[in-house]
């Protein structure tokens, strides 16, 4: 147990042992293991996006195998996956990598300007499946999201009961917001500060930009002339946002780019205070060999 890790863990003072336990088991697993930073291999968008979109440019993707076998071999700190792709899995690799159930999920057969998400398993699932931890998305800005704070942070509190760790994926979507401002930095950070407030230990957020969605927003911004010309600039402010770095905050990979681009956005990240990435498309959408080598590259600016 490193000093870091300590000092992470006595942010969460409100938590069970079996809590800490199970968080402490992602932060000293893989190649990142004691540093406080995390890489995690999220793999729902079969789920979010249909298969053909999500697995068609890599079909070895198909295989649920293929990516909690991709994680371990990349050195990921853990798995996350809807109930269908942990089952598949739990029992062959049980206790190789920290796995997180992502409980609930969307579709995209319906287009809603307002989206909501379903439960689609439940804490006592992944108890049952030697999960660390569950995951839930959010989404502030649509009209659906008082009903979905309520819901999760029923959910929080049943997975903090049972020890787990849980982790929220916060996105800003609703027809009250721009598409543009869906990662600004006043939306962006307000985002992740609603997750920290809901009691998750980890938060999950898209990589802010410097445009600003509110004027009471940029009005405060301007006075306080703050800086968001840099990506470790704009991390710094989520970051400041989530507790004063006191709570975990990761940052998504998003739609596939290129391989440089993913390398600057981590340094930005990392100079910023950012814990970590989570990468999904942007590495098992492409050739095994090439994404495992993405991988280590952003695991190596970590450390």
């Amino acid at each position: 147990m490193t000093d870091r890790v300590r000092e992470i863990l006595s942010w969460y003072g409100a938590d069970s042992p079996g809590t800490l336990t199970n968080l402490s088991r992602m932060l000293n697993h893989g190649a990142l293991a004691g540093t406080g930073r995390f890489v995690i291999l999220p793999v729902d968008q079969g789920f979010e996006h249909g298969p053909l979109r999500t697995f068609l440019p890599n079909p070895a993707g198909f295989n649920p195998r293929y990516h909690v076998e991709f994680a371990i071999e990349s050195g990921c700190n853990a798995y996350a996956a809807p109930l269908g792709f942990i089952e598949a899995i739990s029992r062959d690799y049980a206790g190789e990598i920290p796995l997180i159930l992502k409980a609930n999920n969307h579709d995209i057969t319906h287009d809603d300007p307002d989206p909501n998400q379903a439960l689609t398993a439940s804490v006592e699932d992944a108890v049952r499946l030697g999960c660390v931890a569950v995951g839930y998305t959010i989404y502030p800005g649509s009209t659906h999201r008082l009903e979905m704070y309520e819901t999760i942070h029923n959910q929080l509190e049943t997975a903090k009961s049972y020890g787990l760790a849980t982790v929220i994926w916060s996105y800003p979507r609703g027809d009250q917001i721009s598409k543009e401002g869906e990662t600004g930095i006043d939306v962006d950070s307000y985002a992740a500060h609603i997750a920290c407030q809901l009691g998750a230990h980890i938060v999950k957020v898209k990589l802010p930009t410097a445009f600003v969605e509110f004027a009471p927003n940029k009005k405060a911004i301007d006075e306080a002339k703050i800086k968001t010309d840099t990506i470790a600039e704009r991390v710094k402010y989520v970051v400041k946002s989530c507790f004063d770095g006191r709570r975990i905050v990761i940052f998504s990979g998003g739609a596939i780019t290129t391989d440089e681009q993913i390398l600057l956005d981590a340094k930005g990240i990392r100079a910023g205070g950012g814990f970590g990435s989570i990468i999904g498309r942007n590495s098992f959408q492409r050739p095994k060999k090439e994404g495992l080598a993405l991988l280590k590259g952003v695991i190596e600016i970590y450390k």
